[in-house]
């Protein structure tokens, strides 16, 4: 089960994932924000559907010119975006504050 929530902070749009984000519970995740930060902190488990949707939201979040962060620690979850080379498109904080000082870098 995917469990979201949704809120706003230092003008990004912090998304927090607890649960699975497989091919069931991905259309759940699609977002329309110039500035996101996803949490995976609390995320289980994340199939290739999920990964899709997370690539999905970032070519959106470019088109409009905005930026995109993940923020995680947990190995396990990090080691799937390592493994299907996204951490090479993706930015990746530890957490969200680190996530949201990136993006005021990047609007810098």
């Amino acid at each position: 089960m995917l469990i979201l929530v949704h809120h706003d902070r230092d003008g990004a749009r912090v998304i927090e994932l607890t649960g699975d984000l497989d091919v069931y519970t991905a259309p759940r995740l699609r977002a329309g924000h110039s500035r996101l930060v996803i949490d995976l902190e609390r995320c289980e488990f994340i199939d290739a559907a999920g990964l899709a949707v997370i690539v999905g939201t970032l070519k959106r979040v470019r088109a409009c010119d905005g930026t995109l962060a993940i923020a995680c620690t947990r190995e396990r979850i990090r080691k799937i975006f390592e493994i299907t080379g996204l951490t090479r498109v993706l930015t990746f904080c530890g957490t969200v504050e680190d996530a949201l000082g990136e993006q005021v870098a990047a609007d810098a």
